[in-house]
């Protein structure tokens, strides 16, 4: 059994590169797959963009671990943006001496810290995607 965690974006292809740099994951590459559909016609050339030089969907984007490990990340485009909290998020576990670089690290690709705790346990530190998405690093 594998598991996908399905996000909804505004920006796919930003969210799974940035998701990619976090959990150190890559972004698939549909570009032959898509490239076929076009081809065959059944998905209209106005749902394929060019990223990096290469065809992708224009309204989806996933990542996922090589070594197939790791739940496969996909993102996928809708019309409305985050109203509310995250009804479930992701938890990324660093160990303690290398939480302060992990989260500079973060900032740097994008995201915020929104605060720290400790409440549970081990220091936790609280932040958000560049979409807002919720996630811990333990």
């Amino acid at each position: 059994m594998r598991t996908q965690v399905t996000f909804d974006v505004a920006d796919p292809h930003a969210q799974a590169a940035f998701w990619a740099a976090v959990l150190g994951l890559e972004v698939e590459d549909h570009s032959a797959f898509v490239d076929q559909l076009v081809a065959e016609g059944r998905l209209p050339e106005s749902d394929r963009i060019v990223i990096d030089g290469r065809s992708a969907f224009r309204e989806v984007a996933a990542c996922r671990d090589p070594a197939g490990v790791e739940p496969r990340l996909y993102f996928q485009q809708v019309p409305e943006g985050k109203v509310a909290k995250n009804r479930v998020h992701l938890d990324v576990h660093v160990e303690p001496e290398h939480k302060e670089a992990e989260v500079a690290r973060l900032t740097g690709l994008g995201a915020t810290l929104v605060e720290t705790h400790d409440d549970r346990g081990p220091l936790t530190y609280v932040m958000r995607d560049p979409e807002g998405n919720e996630f811990c690093l333990h």
